[in-house]
């Protein structure tokens, strides 16, 4: 059986509810000024505490599950060296043209 070994920190509450937190929680978290974080609260009071990493929407449709998805072909695709040079612009164009 692994066990995982849990690392706890602690924060001060200060005025308005704000609290400050330690350096290592935030690079847990992968966040920095300006992002957000979002709290899940349960039913027996835990709270769970997860990054949400703001993206400016001029980027958005990078991170769409469909341009994603090619992101991850392409990746695997070059990684299993699936890759084509060309001499110049118009003979890529032209090789693509030729897939379809």
């Amino acid at each position: 059986m692994s066990q995982t070994k849990e690392k706890r920190r602690r924060a001060m509450m200060r005025r308005k509810n704000q609290l400050t937190l330690p350096r290592e929680v935030a690079e847990a978290l992968h966040v920095r000024e300006g992002d957000e974080v979002e709290f899940a609260i349960t039913e027996d009071g835990r709270v769970t505490l997860r990054g949400m990493t703001v993206v400016p929407t001029d980027q958005a449709w990078f991170w769409d599950p469909g341009w994603q998805h090619g992101e991850r072909e392409a990746s695997g695709q070059i990684a299993e060296g699936r890759t084509e040079e060309f001499d110049d612009a118009e003979s890529m164009f032209d090789a693509l043209e030729e897939e379809q």
